[in-house]
């Protein structure tokens, strides 16, 4: 699985270290969570107008994507929206077993990174404005690594 390094205003405040946070992608029916109420949620407000920019004057919606997060430590957890029912987007960091080196790194909403930040180039890494050209499911299948079921 690629790693996806989100540099999205909300990512980045809510669980980005070096600036960004790094998602990974997987099948929202495989998710087992056990303490389930020690976890809460945040749903950031958006500014966004009707053409979809982002625009200080502009009215403020809830963002349809839901954070979780641990209640006792602050840990970021995972991303879930319910645009896209069959995805979960766990945080990296929140992982406590060895994960495999990614052979891929995303870079994704970019148009949000700031000045200061380094983004990586070279072969292993693909950018993007906003979202990547394919989910995970497309991802996994065109490097033969799809384990559907």
């Amino acid at each position: 699985m690629p790693d996806m390094h989100c540099y999205c205003v909300i990512c980045r405040k809510t669980a980005g270290g070096g600036g960004y946070a790094i998602n990974l992608g997987a099948d929202n029916r495989t998710l087992k969570v056990k303490g389930r109420e020690n976890i809460s949620a945040y749903r950031s407000r958006l500014r966004k107008t009707e053409s979809g920019k982002d625009e200080a004057n502009a009215k403020r919606r809830k963002s349809s994507a839901r954070r979780s997060f641990c209640k006792k430590c602050g840990s970021a957890l995972w991303v879930y929206s319910p645009d896209w029912p069959d995805h979960i987007h766990p945080f990296a960091s929140a992982i406590d077993t060895p994960l495999p080196k990614s052979p891929e790194a995303l870079h994704i909403f970019l148009d949000n990174a700031d000045s200061w930040m380094e983004i990586p180039k070279g072969k292993k890494h693909s950018h993007f404005a906003r979202y990547p050209d394919q989910s995970p499911e497309d991802w996994h299948r065109e490097h033969g690594v799809w384990k559907g079921q």
